[in-house]
């Protein structure tokens, strides 16, 4: 169902050069943060959009299976709230 979904993890200082007509995000409210809220990251289906290439410190693309293994650990999943 998500195999050609493709993530980006960015950091929140470069948020503005997100183009969201490009992504599944709507907005910087839709946006899922880190625990330290310094990153959030980004999926698209399909071609990589073109603002990627303007971010400069950003982690992946991953696939879905590895995003949900970035996400589980402890920058992104405050302890105790680990879903089962």
């Amino acid at each position: 169902m998500f195999e050609n979904r493709n993530y980006l993890i960015f950091n929140m200082s470069e948020v503005d050069l997100i183009d969201f007509t490009n992504v599944l995000e709507t907005s910087t409210e839709t946006l899922r943060l880190s625990v330290d809220e310094t990153k959030s990251f980004v999926k698209w289906e399909g071609e990589t959009p073109s603002f990627v290439s303007d971010l400069t410190n950003t982690e992946g693309p991953y696939s879905h299976s590895q995003i949900l293994e970035i996400l589980s650990e402890e920058a992104w999943t405050p302890t105790g709230q680990m879903e089962e």
